[in-house]
């Protein structure tokens, strides 16, 4: 009965959070279950994953500046913090917003049905003694919520005395959040084995994943140049995947550059990386989206393998000898399902992996296929996640200021420490001059070498002298429209100056500017510029 409503009805979903809570619970959940996909794969999402805010996973080996960064964005210490350059996190830390300063320890965050840490009961005391949640008053948080995590060490003997599994936990994590930051330090590059296998255990998280190479001023640009190709080919042999990864270099913390050479790099990178976390609270909705059709995708997958499993198991003797069989040739089950149902190989979950849960398993109890399920979840993947796409648009629309403030993201946002405040098209900005008169001189002499008719140059004159700069046809044009201040298809000396200035900016790399900014409109054009 709910089913079909929830089919025809298209008023049923008051907004995004709700709809995906009502597909997961009635159209995705009951499939999961009768599959064991939670033994398998990852526990049951409950309202709190649905409702919390964007999460950004920092992850790097220990000394890299995970918790420096943090403190970096929010620009406040926060409750449980330690900075050393030994390995000084040894736990798991949600950064939340509160209103007061505390800290929650992780079997009191496990039992809070508001937080979105529940199943990670799972992970049994060795973890939750290792985890807790830091709750402070803070701007950045209002909007985003950063998870801290202890740094990955080389060597087995660390690996093996962490009494839980760190690569399940991370992969946890990198399920539910928004974004992963691995960081990696410019000073001492180097891929232990641990994070080599923790890296590979977010595969099916790339869309996810950012790098940082941190502390960067400490070399100089050759070494740079160096570290950064190394690095670049380490990520290459352990993602494994033809896309780069995109990697944001610079120094995120509040100190001076040790060696400045390579400031304003830093500076483009830092704005890059800023814009990209501060656009979390806009994406989250569809993030979440993203996640529930990957996760239904892969439910889909273990629907097929347990029912296939299920119906080659003998119903009398030779059960252990043939459930044995079975899980030696997975690969070959795996080749028929895809085959049979046109399955990409790319859903399917990984062979040595299944193959090891799989031992655990009492194969007689498992469930034959179940076309009804398997419609059910076809039907959300086909009809309700392209309606609820539609609602993610709307509600986009009627909150476009979603964005991360205060911390270290107001410092770049304007005033003369923005970035590129003072360059490029913004030169000037705050001169009482004209910035285009330091150099006008120099273009009066080219403008009436162009034979001027009553002080103007035609177009196809001013084309002419404007080719040699070599910029593409579609900048120029774009310089023209801009220079063009009264729009009378003529140039004037002070507008064929702002044109060469215009020209001048685009050779030395900056953007143009959509529209003139005020003070670059020549003195002359003020007034009647401002009345057309």
């Amino acid at each position: 009965m709910f089913r079909k409503n929830l089919k025809k009805d298209p008023e049923l979903f008051q907004n995004v959070s709700e709809g995906l809570k009502r597909l997961y619970r009635n159209k995705l959940f009951p499939l999961e279950d009768t599959y064991r996909f939670h033994d398998f794969h990852s526990p049951a999402l409950e309202d709190a994953d649905f409702d919390n805010k964007p999460m950004v996973l920092l992850v790097g080996q220990y000394s890299t500046g995970k918790t420096t960064f943090i403190r970096h964005l929010m620009e406040q210490d926060f409750p449980g913090m330690r900075i050393g350059p030994e390995p000084t996190t040894d736990s798991f830390i949600a950064v939340m917003h509160g209103e007061q300063d505390g800290v929650i320890p992780g079997n009191a965050l496990v039992v809070d049905p508001k937080k979105p840490f529940r199943k990670l009961n799972a992970f049994g005391n060795a973890f939750l003694n290792r985890f807790m949640c830091a709750q402070m008053p803070n701007a950045v948080l209002e909007s985003i919520s950063i998870i801290d995590t202890p740094g990955i060490l080389s060597g087995e003997k660390q690996r093996i005395s962490r009494g839980y599994d760190f690569a399940a936990v991370l992969e946890w994590f990198a399920e539910r959040v928004d974004r992963i930051i691995l960081l990696f330090d410019a000073h001492k590059l180097d891929i232990s084995d641990e994070f080599s296998e923790v890296i590979r255990a977010l595969k099916n998280h790339e869309d996810k994943m950012r790098v940082v190479l941190n502390k960067a001023d400490q070399i100089s640009t050759q070494q740079l140049m160096r570290v950064y190709g190394a690095l670049m080919w380490s990520l290459g042999k352990i993602i494994n995947t033809p896309e780069v990864v995109r990697v944001y270099i610079g120094s995120f913390w509040a100190q001076p550059l040790l060696v400045p050479d390579n400031r304003k790099l830093f500076e483009a990178e830092e704005q890059d990386l800023f814009l990209d976390i501060q656009s979390l609270p806009r994406n989250a909705a569809l993030r979440k989206l993203n996640d529930l059709i990957k996760r239904a995708r892969l439910a889909k997958v273990q629907a097929y393998i347990i029912s296939s499993l299920k119906k080659d198991m003998p119903s009398v003797f030779g059960k252990e000898s043939k459930k044995k069989e079975l899980i030696a040739n997975l690969g070959e089950t795996y080749h028929r399902i895809e085959k049979e149902h046109q399955i990409s190989p790319g859903d399917f979950p990984n062979l040595a992996k299944m193959q090891e849960l799989l031992n655990a398993q009492d194969f007689t109890k498992f469930a034959p296929l179940k076309p009804k399920l398997l419609e059910a979840v076809e039907d959300m993947l086909a009809n309700d996640i392209a309606r609820l796409m539609a609602m993610v648009r709307q509600e986009e629309a009627a909150m476009p200021s979603q964005i991360v403030k205060g911390g270290a993201f107001e410092g770049v946002m304007t005033g003369p420490f923005g970035h590129g405040y003072g360059e490029g098209a913004s030169e000037g900005i705050d001169e009482l001059e004209w910035v285009v008169g330091r150099d006008k001189p120099t273009y009066d002499e080219i403008f009436y070498t162009l034979s001027p008719i009553n002080g103007k140059v035609s177009g196809a004159a001013a084309k002419k002298e404007m080719l040699k700069s070599k910029l593409p046809n579609t900048v120029l044009g774009k310089i023209w429209k801009l220079a063009d201040v009264d729009k009378d298809g003529l140039l004037d000396d002070d507008e064929f100056a702002l044109a060469n200035h215009l020209i001048k900016v685009k050779l030395e790399g900056h953007e143009l500017p959509a529209a003139l900014p005020e003070h670059l409109i020549p003195p002359s054009k003020r007034g009647s510029s401002l009345e057309a």
